[in-house]
């Protein structure tokens, strides 16, 4: 599998998305800090997409990875995306929508365009507690 960094903003999911990948059973842990988790998954704060002084972490650590992923969750009132927001790296860039079992069709839409307009070029539709949509991002992250 691809080396993945997660970025999203707090509480989108990303952590939740390490744990399906990992094989780990889901619950709720904040993240603190950049955390390697394994040899291929990159977990970011949510801070560090909130509050643009920490935007320069990101890109630093961005050279770790094969791929970048934004996270959006579908339930979230807005997005912290900017738009074409992928152009702060120099690494492929994908989008996750998470939560996507909580959300309306409306919603997820909405948070589809999020990713299109932040310039993700693939988006993918996932709930990790339910393992919606995980399969396509494991085959992605495997094949590209």
């Amino acid at each position: 599998m691809k080396k993945v960094m997660f970025v999203g903003r707090t509480y989108a999911g990303k952590t939740t998305l390490c744990q399906y990948l990992m094989g780990e059973s889901i619950k709720y842990k904040k993240t603190q800090a950049i955390e390697i988790l394994g040899k291929e998954l990159i977990d970011t704060p949510g801070e560090y997409l909130e509050r643009r002084g920490l935007y320069r972490a990101l890109q630093v650590t961005s050279a770790e990875a094969d791929v970048i992923i934004f996270v959006q969750d579908a339930t979230a009132d807005g997005s912290m995306f900017a738009p074409m927001f992928t152009s702060m790296f120099t690494k492929p860039v994908i989008g996750i929508v998470t939560k996507c079992d909580a959300a309306s069709r409306e919603q997820t839409a909405l948070a589809v365009k999020y990713l299109e307009n932040a310039g993700a070029k693939k988006i993918f539709l996932t709930s990790a507690v339910a393992g919606k949509g995980m399969e396509d991002v494991i085959q992605y992250l495997e094949d590209h």
